[in-house]
């Protein structure tokens, strides 16, 4: 799959954008300087991932409103117990999700400007 959805997908999938099937993490928040198989840039310069710090918070805003107003429609706790369940969420996603954001980032910024020209083949 290629295009826009595919960039996306491959971010998901914490993917290289280039070559498409080597992985960006060697830790938990770790990434490769570089993919060990194609070459392509991971790391870029100081400032590059700041998009990637607002793709993580905008996805826990959503998680944490949403979770609010939805559990209170649902399920209707208490203020106390909203309280204690929604600043714990909202501190742990963002780890959890740190490593997406960031793979989502650079993929999607490689689909619209590609520092070089897709390898070929299957």
């Amino acid at each position: 799959m290629r295009g826009f959805l595919g960039a996306v997908r491959n971010g998901l999938l914490l993917r290289c954008p280039a070559c498409r099937r080597e992985p960006l993490f060697t830790g938990p928040f770790r990434m490769h300087p570089a993919c060990p198989r194609c070459g392509c840039p991971l790391e870029r310069e100081a400032g590059y991932f700041i998009g990637a710090i607002y793709i993580n918070y905008a996805a826990t805003v959503v998680l944490c409103l949403g979770g609010f107003f939805a559990l209170d429609w649902l399920a209707a706790p208490s203020l106390a117990v909203q309280l204690a369940v929604w600043p714990a969420a909202g501190a742990a996603f963002p780890l959890v999700f740190f490593r997406y954001a960031r793979s989502l980032w650079l993929n999607v910024d490689h689909f619209i400007s590609p520092p070089y020209p897709r390898p070929e083949g299957p």
